[in-house]
């Protein structure tokens, strides 16, 4: 075999085992957080008592078990046994687009040694946070006052009464949870087990991204960039539906945004390429809570997935054609942060403010 040849597929290999190993890493940071927090997020989604309180629910629920899917299949749960209604649901949902954005921005600061690399890496990871909070700040104060989200979900659900669910297999869960399951039994007789585990996979995500950006540009990258901007990224419909395709198979929009953060770090897809793959992971991430109510045959629990779905495509409807605002606000703050380190803290501080702040609201309550 040709040296050369055989050196690209070393190296190809390397790229595949390198992802696998981030995503694990990825998975096993939620698993983390799952294992600190799911009792508690699973008992907040029960104290809704009104819409502004559902939201600060939604968004703290979701920073914990860092999956919307997960949150919105048990507020779909939720709303079957009449234990929260359809009203508080919507407010939920909307809190858990912005609570699932934390993997991605955590997964940016993994490039914080390389100035330039982490600008491009942080806009990526951010932009879906702005995205969402642009997205509930404009249409939650509407919802509020008009129900259109309500209304619009009631409709849909009268053209799919009587459609059954079905169990989508989830590639990821097959490759990757029989390992953290491992992990686990491994840990389990340790003290502080959630800890441990909550810095093994930090180490092991920070790790796995420096070997594999270090990789990637030891390949061909120009070749590597046409076939992803040629076949992924060749215009924002493709974008925006290898987004929702990619979401939607593994349901996980977390996973899907993070994995695009070391391309972009790498400077080989930029930040509007990357704006319509995050809104179709949006629309991807909502499938996984669609076929659990499905499976229930419950109109109202049916209706409360639609409303997650209704409002992805009307937040796509409203900022795709702004986007100059996600992006701006993402490019502004990137460079904010890869100016100094203490630029860096003080943002860092802000962000961790849309999470600690209405867990301090909700014990105060």
């Amino acid at each position: 075999m040709n040296p050369e040849l055989r050196q690209k597929i070393i190296k190809t290999l390397t790229v595949i085992i390198t992802v696998y190993l981030f995503l694990l890493s990825i998975k096993l940071l939620g698993h983390s957080f799952k294992l600190f927090g799911k009792d508690f997020a699973e008992a907040m989604l029960q104290t809704t008592s009104n819409p502004f309180t559902a939201l600060i629910i939604g968004i703290v629920a979701t920073s914990l078990i860092q999956s919307s899917s997960t949150t919105t299949s048990i507020v779909v749960g939720l709303v079957a046994g009449g234990v929260v209604n359809l009203e508080n649901a919507i407010p939920i949902i909307m809190g858990a687009n912005i609570g699932t954005t934390v993997t991605n921005t955590l997964v940016s600061l993994g490039h914080i040694g390389r100035k330039n690399e982490f600008k491009r890496a942080f806009s990526a990871g951010v932009v879906h946070d702005f995205y969402n909070i642009c997205t509930v700040i404009l249409l939650f104060p509407l919802e509020l006052k008009f129900h259109f989200i309500q209304s619009t979900a009631i409709f849909m659900n009268k053209y799919f009464q009587g459609v059954g669910g079905m169990k989508l297999f989830n590639p990821l869960k097959a490759i990757l949870d029989p390992v953290i399951h491992q992990i686990d039994f491994i840990i389990s007789g340790l003290p502080f087990k959630e800890i441990l585990l909550l810095i093994i996979s930090v180490l092991s995500m920070f790790a796995a991204l420096a070997f594999l950006i270090k990789t990637i540009r030891s390949l061909v990258v120009n070749k590597m960039e046409l076939i992803i901007n040629k076949y992924l990224f060749k215009n924002d419909a493709l974008g925006m539906f290898w987004g929702a395709v990619m979401t939607f198979i593994v349901q996980s929009s977390s996973v899907t945004t993070s994995l695009i953060v070391p391309l972009a770090g790498a400077g080989i897809v930029n930040l509007r390429k990357i704006f319509p793959y995050t809104l179709g992971a949006n629309i991807g991430t909502t499938g996984t809570a669609l076929l659990a109510a499905l499976a229930t045959g419950n109109p109202i629990a049916v209706t409360a997935s639609f409303a997650h779905l209704v409002f992805n495509i009307f937040g796509i409807f409203i900022f795709y054609p702004l986007k100059k605002i996600p992006i701006g606000l993402a490019e502004t703050v990137s460079e904010f942060v890869s100016t100094s380190k203490k630029n860096l803290a003080i943002f860092l501080v802000g962000y961790s403010m849309i999470f600690f702040v209405p867990i301090i609201f909700i014990i105060m309550s």
